[in-house]
């Protein structure tokens, strides 16, 4: 059976520093502290630079847990923090990738792409809650860029 891979993009303002938000938004070991989904993080190995390269969550998704790894880059740092998944027990594919830029005032425009597959296709109150809280994480990091 062929799934389709389910796609969102979000922009948001942050009234805070593009570098204060990188700072959050990189800072994936206390993601727990704030992205209400995940519940656990294991970073696997990091860059000589002590960014996590490789790390693994635990997090809750369509009524259960889930377990996942997704490898960071950091090539176009720090405007750019993008990741792919190297494996999932629910998920083919995860890509995503937060753009940074100043909104000429001190603030940050931050532009979030995902595109998730899934083993199964989702119903639709299933789609509507993952949007829901993708939408949810993304607020939570201007709350916590802004505080």
């Amino acid at each position: 059976m062929t799934t389709m891979a389910e796609t969102a993009t979000e922009y948001i303002a942050i009234d805070a520093p593009p570098e204060r938000v990188w700072d959050v938004a990189a800072d994936v070991e206390h993601y727990p502290d704030w992205a209400k989904d995940i519940k656990d993080v294991v970073v696997r190995s990091r860059d000589d630079q002590q960014r996590p390269l490789e790390v693994e969550f635990r997090a809750s998704a369509l009524g259960r847990s889930t377990h996942y790894t997704l490898a960071y880059d950091y090539a176009e740092a720090p405007t750019v923090l993008s990741w792919r998944m190297v494996k999932g027990d629910i998920q083919r594919t995860i890509e995503g990738a937060y753009h940074f830029g100043s909104d000429g005032q001190g603030g940050t425009v931050v532009k979030y792409d995902l595109v998730i597959e899934l083993a199964s296709p989702l119903p639709g109150f299933v789609k509507r809650r993952a949007e829901v809280r993708i939408l949810n994480t993304i607020r939570e990091l201007k709350v916590r860029a802004e505080s």
